[in-house]
């Protein structure tokens, strides 16, 4: 995947409640969000994932839509967690899976059969991970990328798994052929250390929260250089 190819690759998740705890303004949660997609998108960040999983059906797909609306003007892509159905209602660039959710072949060929493909913006789909077994099955089975995590312990939600560190992190991009986007823990202090480890990326929550510094936070991340 070209698109793909950029280093470093960063991929910001949305989580409504947990930003409106930070925030200092009367936004609600979804404008205050959808606000720092826009920053984001502007400032040169690639992935959105949409993860919103306190939303009905018909409520996802609107904030998906105003997403999808703000962030692809500046060419940036916007997947849905875990919901294909939505994601591909809503015309959205791709579907983050959960390591327990549909296969990946399976998902690549409902979305196959949804819509044309479009070989410079082909349906992307990516695979939360937590393992090095987890990584090597879905780079099998055909994803684009992964998220493996926690590198360290999160810093927005509890810990399911035991943290990978930075050299489960190296082993798991040394073995795997596709961009590994590193999670969990990551804040503007230490993000460079997981792409010193090999990860192509980072993704986050919490570290895209900061509204106020982070274009400034997304300028030092891009600008970064191994």
């Amino acid at each position: 995947m070209r698109n793909l190819q950029t280093r470093p690759l960063i991929y910001l998740i949305t989580d409504r409640c947990a930003f409106l705890k930070h925030q200092l303004d009367n936004d609600d949660a979804q404008e205050g969000q959808l606000k720092v997609i826009g920053i984001a998108a502007e400032s040169g960040c690639h992935l959105v994932q949409i993860r919103e999983r306190n939303l009905s059906a018909r409520e996802l797909a609107d904030f998906v839509s105003k997403a999808i609306n703000i962030a692809r003007p500046h060419g940036t892509r916007t997947l849905v967690n875990d919901r294909l159905d939505v994601a591909l209602a809503t015309g959205a660039d791709g579907v983050h899976l959960r390591t327990n959710s549909i296969a990946v072949s399976e998902a690549r060929r409902i979305a196959d059969a949804f819509q044309k493909q479009d070989s410079q913006n082909s349906f992307l789909i990516g695979v939360s991970t937590h393992s090095l077994d987890e990584a090597l099955k879905a780079e099998r089975e055909g994803a684009d990328f992964i998220v493996c995590s926690p590198v360290y312990k999160p810093i927005s939600k509890p810990a399911h798994t035991s943290p990978l560190g930075l050299e489960g992190l190296r082993e798991i991009c040394t073995k795997v052929k596709i961009p590994v986007l590193a999670l969990g823990g990551i804040s503007i202090e230490n993000f460079g250390e997981p792409l010193l480890h090999g990860a192509a990326g980072i993704a986050g929550i919490g570290l895209f929260q900061d509204s106020n510094n982070l274009r400034t936070h997304l300028k030092m991340m891009l600008s970064f250089r191994l």
